[in-house]
């Protein structure tokens, strides 16, 4: 895999419950700078920050696109997203 292809787009449920969406080349260091307070203004004050969704490889043009999609669906539709997902990743 190449590392153009190598974009993660995530979820993580914030300590008020809301949802944020981001995008990053490196799960581990993204969260670690979300928890340390230097990630996205959202999250800062949020925390703790639990990731409930992701979906790996994609180029970082398609993980952009792929993050407004999910950015501009309604909470239901990212609440049914996110148990549809974790459903398939327990079946497997």
């Amino acid at each position: 895999m190449t590392q153009e292809s190598r974009y993660t787009v995530y979820m993580l449920r914030c300590a008020d419950d809301t949802l944020y969406c981001g995008i990053t080349n490196d799960l581990p260091r993204r969260l670690e700078l979300h928890r340390e307070g230097k990630g996205a203004k959202y999250t800062r004050g949020r925390a703790p920050l639990t990731v409930v969704y992701t979906e790996e490889g994609y180029s970082k043009s398609d993980a952009l696109l792929r993050e407004r999609a999910i950015k501009r669906m309604k909470r239901s539709a990212k609440l049914l997203l996110i148990e549809v997902h974790n459903a398939a990743e327990k079946s497997t």
